[in-house]
Parts: structure tokens; C-alpha cells; sequence
């Protein structure tokens, strides 16, 4: 069995972290914060989008700001061929 999270990544998925600071309808006053992770695709997060119309939709908290941060944690690698033969004493 594969993991969907190493799956995801090998098909282009990088890790996103979005910070969403809100109003809770019952202290309107206090900004409240909420770290939510998962795979995504960059530049348009789908993903992201799609949890925060689910917020929009289904969760009484009114929005005030979204960070993101996103990084590709399987990319190619950076090499160079050496031509020649180095002894080791």
C-alpha cells in the first residue's frame, strides 16, 4: 500500500500552510487564529479554495486574514557530473 501524501507530492503537490486569522460571532472583539496543512498545487491552491468555501459556507466565523506558505518538499535534485577519478588514501 502507497501513501497518498508521498503520491502526491511525486505528481507535483507541495506542502501548504495557510494561517487564518477570524471573528468568532460570539466575541467579535478577539482575533482568533487557525493553522490548517495539506497538499497542494502552486499558484492556485485548489484545495485551499475548496476548504475555505466550506469555511465561508458552513462555519460561523467571519474571516479577517489568510497566509499562505507553500514548498515543493520532493523536487529534482541539483548534480553535477564529475569527470575524473579521485583516490581515496
Amino acid at each position: 500500500m502507497s501513501d497518498r501524501a508521498f503520491l502526491a507530492q511525486l505528481d507535483g503537490y507541495g506542502l501548504t500552510t495557510a494561517e487564518l486569522h477570524y471573528y468568532r460571532p460570539d466575541a467579535p472583539s478577539l482575533l482568533q487564529l487557525f493553522v490548517w496543512q495539506e497538499y497542494d498545487l502552486a499558484p492556485d491552491f485548489p484545495v485551499l479554495l475548496e476548504f475555505l468555501d466550506h469555511w465561508r459556507r458552513d462555519i460561523e466565523a467571519a474571516l479577517h486574514s489568510v497566509r499562505i506558505a507553500h514548498e515543493r518538499l520532493i523536487r529534482p535534485t541539483e548534480w553535477r557530473a564529475v569527470d575524473g577519478v579521485i583516490p581515496i588514501q
